[in-house]
């Protein structure tokens, strides 16, 4: 991963129309792999804000996708894709449980944080040459501006620590997400203080 990479994901999305939800979608790509490149190369508290920071993205953009993006990749990229790229959201979800509960200056840690990134990565990819192309043909800008609208809304009440039972599934998200959410929100509230 390099700082070029998150430069082509921004390059990209200033490519499309503001409020896209593939562009906001790149841009959030962008900042995840910016973030895994600090998380890295920091120690101490900086590296906990950073993981923190990296956490709290992954967790509400995948929620978001999953909500908002997913039920509409069943139709234009076909419930196979759909469901593969759940099924990677919910397993990267337990992977970031267990990261989140380690020692974070452990050689454990770097061990599974390289592994985990690749994986992140190429779920990445993966979205953005399968995924998103697929959307982006089968809807109207008009539409994309509104899932960007819809993910912006769901992203500010989805949770910001994974939660590996609800992960993968657009239901359970929906059924489970407010109330994990409110429950993150107090848990980072009072972390900070």
């Amino acid at each position: 991963m390099t700082v070029g990479d998150a430069q082509k994901d921004r390059d990209e999305a200033a490519r499309l129309p503001e409020g896209d939800v593939v562009a906001i979608l790149l841009d959030q790509h962008a900042r995840i792999r910016e973030l895994f490149g600090h998380v890295k190369t920091s120690r101490g508290d900086e590296r906990k804000r950073t993981f923190d920071d990296l956490r709290a993205l992954l967790a509400v953009h995948e929620t978001a996708e999953e909500m908002i993006v997913r039920p509409v990749a069943a139709d234009t990229a076909g419930k196979a894709e759909a469901d593969a790229r759940n099924d990677e959201e919910a397993k990267a979800n337990k992977v970031l449980a267990e990261l989140e509960k380690m020692d974070l200056e452990s050689a454990d840690f770097e061990t599974r944080l390289a592994a985990f990134e690749q994986s992140v990565l190429q779920h990445a990819e993966k979205e953005e040459h399968e995924e998103f192309p697929a959307v982006r043909a089968g809807c109207s800008e008009d539409q994309l501006q509104k899932m960007g609208r819809r993910l912006v809304a769901v992203e500010k009440m989805a949770p910001t620590h994974p939660h590996p039972m609800a992960a993968g599934s657009p239901t359970a998200q929906m059924l489970t997400g407010p109330f994990a959410s409110m429950v993150d929100r107090a848990r980072d509230a009072l972390s900070k203080s």
